[in-house]
């Protein structure tokens, strides 16, 4: 294979897949800022009452601005203020977003709400409820598994979405689920990720972001048309629906060849996600077989997550 083909199949196969197998707790440690910003420009382990004194304007604005009979969290309205810093784009977005929630996406919202408070219910998480009540889970949950997909946390409280795609097998998923039911079950994903950011952002006066680990390892070949597609569908609407959610994009292990050409691989991502890629080795995790112990085993995912935190510029 080319090398520059390859650069477009990677570029092609590192849309923001989510998924939420094993989320998990946090640590009680000491929360630090880092120097990498999050999508809209704060850092990562920003305060939550900076964010509001700055911002409280538009987010008053924005609380006037609710159709009748919609209530959203502080939290929520704050990050799309932090993205959208005049008023009347943050309005706009925010309706349009709302407007999803209460039309297209309306089943999505629900069924994430509905499946963390049964997660949470005990005082821990019980993933299975959450991979149970995705869109189509009794298809998809065949192929999208804790082997190749897991988000867990970082000890400040951030999620760690990571997703080893060499071990999904696209083509015979895309066979018996049609682009739709896959993009679903993402945006699903996506959800699930923005109630528990948004919960630990208002618990721990941290604002809590999602860091992308896309680990490389056993990348030979491009992505089925269908699944790049479901991928590009729910990327696209990503910054949308949830502003100021993503963190750093991570792209991890990458083939020694092609270290060489981390410049020719940053243009072909999208803008606003430039900024915030991170070309790195993740030792333990090309250590691992498949993506299980994250979630199985305690010492693994602690030491997985320090050296996430420890890759961060």
């Amino acid at each position: 294979m080319k090398t520059n083909g390859f650069l477009l199949l990677l570029a092609t196969s590192l849309h923001s897949t989510d998924a939420f197998m094993g989320i998990g707790s946090k640590s009680n440690r000491a929360a630090k800022a880092t120097q990498l910003k999050a999508a809209s420009g704060y850092k990562i382990g920003t305060k939550v009452e900076g964010l509001q004194i700055n911002n409280r304007y538009t987010v008053e604005s924005l609380q006037k601005a609710l159709p009748d009979g919609v209530d959203m969290s502080e939290i929520a309205l704050l990050r799309f203020a932090i993205a959208f810093p005049d008023e009347k784009d943050a309005e706009t977005a925010l309706l349009n977003a709302i407007k999803w929630r209460q039309t297209t996406g309306k089943h999505i919202v629900d069924s994430a709400r509905d499946a963390v408070t049964k997660a949470t219910a005990s005082g821990g998480w019980d993933n299975e409820v959450v991979r149970d009540a995705a869109p189509h889970a009794n298809i998809i949950n065949h192929f999208i598994t804790p082997k190749a997909v897991i988000t867990t946390s970082t000890e400040d409280g951030d999620l760690v979405y990571v997703i080893r795609a060499s071990q999904i097998d696209d083509k015979e998923m895309m066979d018996v689920c049609s682009v739709e039911q896959v993009c679903d079950f993402f945006m699903y994903a996506k959800e699930v990720h923005n109630i528990v950011a948004n919960q630990r952002s208002e618990a721990t006066g941290r604002m809590c972001s999602v860091i992308f680990a896309n680990d490389i390892s056993g990348v030979r070949k491009a992505p089925d048309k269908r699944f790049s597609q479901a991928l590009t569908s729910s990327s696209d609407q990503y910054e949308d629906l949830y502003p100021s959610l993503a963190g750093p994009t991570m792209i991890l292990n990458l083939p020694l060849i092609l270290q060489a050409f981390v410049g020719l691989l940053k243009p072909l991502f999208p803008k606003s996600v430039q900024e915030r890629l991170v070309f790195k080795r993740a030792k333990i995790l090309a250590s691992l077989k498949e993506l299980t112990p994250l979630a199985t085993d305690a010492t693994v995912k602690t030491n997985f997550v320090r050296e996430v935190t420890s890759l961060l510029p």
